[in-house]
């Protein structure tokens, strides 16, 4: 490899791992450092450093990638091996292959998102590894704060098979809350709970100076005739709960003497209307299922941990052995919504679309963008089991989903706000262009130039559009800008030759004759914005492809009509 040469590959792979743009700097660094016996030529290599990286930030990210595997496919051949060294999962507490049960508890009242996937990768991952089984259940007995939709119950269980889930069982709260009563009379005949009607504002005071309900030590007939009284409809909402025993001393004023069931007027659930009155709380519901169901390894983010505390209560009181709990920060991604109220709000208010506008951090929503579930996967295995709270880039998220639909992403050209552009001297030409560059065996597209009808150019390309200038149509010609008004751009047939547009260093622009209508929706942001331009006319593209634009992205059709294409933008 001469100098030249050397020089390139450094510099494309400086580029290609730094978002399109490498760094004369670093590319002398590495050219140098790596390579000694150059040291005494520096002051011929560095400008020649410079010249080669001024090309290679010509190009597009994709032509780099190009470019460096024609030259150095070694470099992704290494970052793969990394990459799978990297993969996989520790081994996980207590854990025997064919016993591993672990389960996925979401409300339903909200669509799933990237913050939930977490806990429900790792449970379902772990369930696979080790040969066990994956529990779907749905946590809805909070018909009044977080009040389950029927929507949601299908959209969680479509979005978990589209992220190539094997769900074993799936378990509803609400059609088992006979259970949850049968338990909660247990309870209250060995003494560990008891119905408190004391208001709530009275409990609280009692509670924080770590004092006893004045109901906590009556007779057990006492509690059980109250309790009757609940399923009866005697009391009404907010005048009976039954709590569970605790230290009274306990540091946490929350885990003393905790609510597990409470009364709700008129709940008018979607699954079981008014059929019930009295309703379980997260934590009475969740620990009597963890172990009606057998799940051996609750995976639950670090927030929870107070919620473990008062379920161990009841754990002892049965004499049941509490499952290996694994505690994980929370999950966010920069700039992304996660938040279900926030979602919710934004939806009511109009300012989103819906649950998959592709500005949320929705499992929808993703999917509606181009993410991969591959892509998800891979993101929440890598950030594994850490207990600190984890802040991730889009930028993460899209360089995994890239090189996952890079190989398989057709081509097409894209001209954002289009301007027209008249071409003297040229004949008619057809170019023929590859659907993907790496894999002839696609077939091509052709594009065909007419003498007398203009090509449409994009309007983010002005910069090059000066009189005097020389641009290349990328697969056409090298033309010479000749005039530029509000009309559109006059240019002069040039040459077709591609090598005196790269040894003249003359930047290339894509163009479309008569193109489509396209829309592409991009999100910046809190913004959706919308850029309107042309597509390649005879382009065949369907709804969900996953295509790329060149130089201007990867995009998920969105929706195709005689009239237009509307896509979404994924990423670079």
């Amino acid at each position: 490899m001469n100098v030249e040469e050397l020089i390139l590959k450094y510099a494309l792979i400086n580029a290609y791992t730094h978002k399109g743009r490498a760094n004369p700097k670093a590319v002398i660094g590495k050219v140098l450092g790596e390579n000694p016996e150059l040291r005494p030529k520096a002051k011929e290599v560095i400008p020649l450093v410079n010249e080669i990286v001024e090309k290679v930030n010509g190009m597009s990210i994709e032509e780099q990638g190009a470019k460096l595997r024609e030259i150095y496919p070694e470099f992704f051949e290494a970052k793969k091996e990394k990459k799978e060294e990297k993969k996989g999962l520790p081994p996980l507490p207590k854990a025997e292959k064919g016993k591993v049960v672990t389960r996925f508890a979401p409300n339903p009242d909200g669509a799933f998102h990237l913050g939930n996937a977490r806990a429900a990768i790792l449970s379902h991952e772990y369930a696979r590894l080790y040969g066990g089984r994956f529990i779907l259940r749905f946590d809805d007995t909070d018909p009044k704060v977080k009040r389950p939709e029927p929507k949601f119950y299908e959209w969680i269980k479509e979005d978990l098979e589209w992220l190539g889930f094997k769900v074993d069982e799936v378990h509803i709260a609400s059609d088992r809350l006979e259970i949850y009563y049968r338990y909660a009379e247990e309870l209250i005949k060995g003494g560990k709970a008891y119905v408190c009607t004391c208001p709530p504002e009275k409990f609280r005071e009692l509670r924080d100076k770590g004092i006893a309900c004045p109901h906590r030590e009556e007779p057990v007939e006492v509690q059980l005739e109250r309790w009757r009284k609940m399923l009866n409809g005697e009391y009404r909402e907010g005048e009976a709960v039954v709590r569970i025993k605790t230290d009274l001393k306990h540091p946490n004023p929350a885990v003393r003497d905790w609510p597990a069931l409470r009364i709700i007027d008129n709940a008018d659930h979607p699954r079981v209307g008014d059929k019930y009155r009295v309703w379980p709380l997260y934590n009475f519901a969740s620990a009597i299922d963890d172990h009606e169901l057998g799940v051996t390894h609750i995976f639950r983010g670090q927030e929870h941990a107070e919620n473990e505390t008062r379920q161990r209560y009841l754990y002892d009181y049965f004499g049941w052995e509490y499952p290996q709990t694994v505690h994980h920060g929370r999950l966010s991604i920069e700039g992304v919504i996660l938040s279900k109220s926030k979602t919710r709000k934004g939806i009511e208010e109009g300012k989103y679309l819906g649950w998959d506008d592709p500005r949320l951090g929705t499992i929808r929503a993703l999917r509606r963008r181009g993410i991969r579930p591959e892509a998800i996967r891979e993101l929440i295995i890598d950030v594994g089991l850490k207990r600190s709270d984890t802040t991730i880039s889009w930028d993460n998220l899209a360089a995994i989903n890239r090189r996952i639909i890079e190989p398989v992403a057709n081509r097409y050209f894209f001209v954002a706000d289009p301007i027209p552009m008249w071409i003297e001297g040229a004949e008619e030409f057809t170019a023929e262009v590859p659907l993907h560059p790496d894999h002839p065996e696609r077939g091509v597209r052709r594009l065909k130039f007419v003498p007398g009808k203009p090509v449409y150019v994009s309007k983010d390309d002005m910069e090059l559009f000066k009189p005097g200038n020389f641009v290349r149509l990328k697969d056409l010609f090298n033309v010479e800008i000749v005039e530029v008004s509000e009309e559109g751009i006059k240019a002069r047939f040039h040459s077709v030759d591609y090598e005196v547009a790269r040894e003249n260093r003359w930047r290339m622009v894509h163009w479309v004759t008569e193109g489509k209508p396209c829309e592409v929706l991009v999100p910046e942001g809190d913004e959706l914005v919308v850029r309107k331009g042309l597509l390649e006319s005879d382009a065949e593209v369907s709804v969900d492809d996953v295509v790329q634009f060149e130089r201007f992205g990867f995009v998920r059709i969105d929706e195709v009509t005689p009239e237009k294409v509307v896509a979404i933008f994924a990423h670079r």
